[in-house]
């Protein structure tokens, strides 16, 4: 097995704030990251940079195993003579990468390549749904440990672990402030991570990393703002802005569940009354059909979905009260931000009556009314591996920034 590039252990420490001097080093690797193979002088085009420092970075990055050369297909008969340009890409076993997805309900683990590859996956329950920072941590190094023995591989493989979980959390630093997966408040996960990982381990907003992904692999590929709303057992945000994500200046911004649409409403699960979540999440549509009726069996949203859809009036009257709940919060967002797409995102998305036509278009009646076009309003149904992937892709982006700066080190 080809040896990897070694990352510096800068366990706990969120990468985003890159040295201005290694940009362009950066602008390069994801120019080469975005294509299938492209020449040394579209990377100059594509970046500003000029040919003579795209030679000398790529030369870099050739001579740390970053990336590789290949050769174009061979030309067609009726194509001009001379010598093919050899394009550059990624080299795949430069890093191994693992992505996690934690719910109430399982762990999902995604172990990828550079490229973006998977190698390994697989989805284990979980036996509670709070737990301690210390037990947390080492759920997820045992899952994945488990996803890399069904590669033959062990977490020493690895360059870097992307960990999502729903709540609040200041990514710079590996702080929570709340989660529903953690038993309490103000969990510092960074050294617990330490413990149990031999490479940097990264967490953030689950809903922030279903907008990574989007930015790396999906809708949001080619656009700088865009915002993706999540709805699952609770209700996230992820901000695409100038694109880059918007977390705010505590780490906990775009908290969009969080947002009031009823002055002493509904209790949240966040301990606040007249969230927007405490009416849309999964875990807030049970609780107001069983309060609604007595008689309510429903064992989970897809049993109440199913008894929207054929007639039950509690059922309709509950899942009317959060689409229009929820209707009005993704014109607040469209007011606000303006964005050039707002990409609906969760499991289950099919079942979702919140999703539905009546919705959006009872939302578009709710935005400032101006004669351009609305923002688009896409669907993206993400079961709990694509969440994964976004934690994968969340530490893909923090281990290249790492590698390049110990790349820039090692040259200057």
């Amino acid at each position: 097995m080809e040896p990897m590039i070694s990352v510096a252990q800068d366990q706990g420490r969120l990468t985003d704030r890159f040295d201005p001097r290694d940009a362009g080093r950066l602008a390069v690797l994801d120019t080469i990251r975005g294509s299938e193979g492209i020449a040394r002088i579209d990377i100059a085009e594509a970046t500003g940079v000029s040919p003579a420092t795209v030679t000398s970075i790529t030369a870099d990055m050739l001579a740390a195993g970053l990336i590789e050369e290949i050769l174009p297909e061979e030309k067609t008969a009726g194509s001009r003579r001379g010598r093919p340009r050899v394009l550059l890409k990624l080299r795949g076993a430069a890093h191994r990468i693992a992505g996690v997805k934690v719910t109430q309900k399982s762990v999902t683990v995604l172990v990828i390549d550079f490229e973006g590859h998977e190698i390994a996956s697989r989805e284990d329950p979980l036996a509670t749904p709070r737990m301690t920072g210390q037990q947390l941590a080492a759920t997820v190094a045992a899952a994945v440990d488990r996803t890399c023995a069904d590669a033959g591989l062990t977490r020493h493989d690895l360059s870097a672990v992307g960990i999502g979980l729903a709540g609040q959390i200041d990514a710079t630093r590996n702080h929570v402030y709340w989660s529903s997966s953690l038993s309490s408040r103000n969990v510092d996960l960074g050294p617990a991570l330490a413990e149990v990982f031999p490479c940097p381990a990264f967490i953030d907003n689950d809903a922030n990393l279903v907008a990574k992904a989007e930015h790396i692999f999906g809708m949001g590929r080619a656009l700088t703002d865009f915002l993706v709303v999540t709805v699952e057992h609770g209700v996230g945000l992820g901000m695409m802005i100038g694109g880059k994500l918007y977390r705010g200046a505590r780490g906990c911004g775009a908290e969009f569940g969080h947002t009031k649409v009823q002055a002493h409403g509904a209790l949240c699960q966040c301990g606040q009354r007249g969230c927007l979540e405490a009416y849309v999440g999964d875990y807030a549509l049970l609780r107001e059909a069983h309060m609604s009726a007595a008689d309510a069996d429903h064992q989970d949203v897809t049993d109440l979905f199913a008894a929207a859809r054929n007639g039950d009036p509690i059922a309709t009257e509950v899942i009317d009260r959060a689409g229009n709940m929820f209707a009005m919060g993704l014109a607040n967002l469209v007011n606000i931000f303006d964005p050039q797409l707002i990409i609906l995102a969760g499991t289950e998305v099919a079942q979702r009556p919140m999703f539905e036509p009546w919705v959006i278009d009872k939302m578009k009646r709710l935005v400032i009314d101006v004669d351009v076009p609305l923002p688009d309003i896409k669907v993206n149904q993400w079961g709990n591996l694509m969440w994964a992937k976004g934690a994968a892709a969340y530490a893909m982006e923090q281990v290249t920034i790492l590698t390049l700066r110990e790349l820039g080190q090692n040259v200057a």
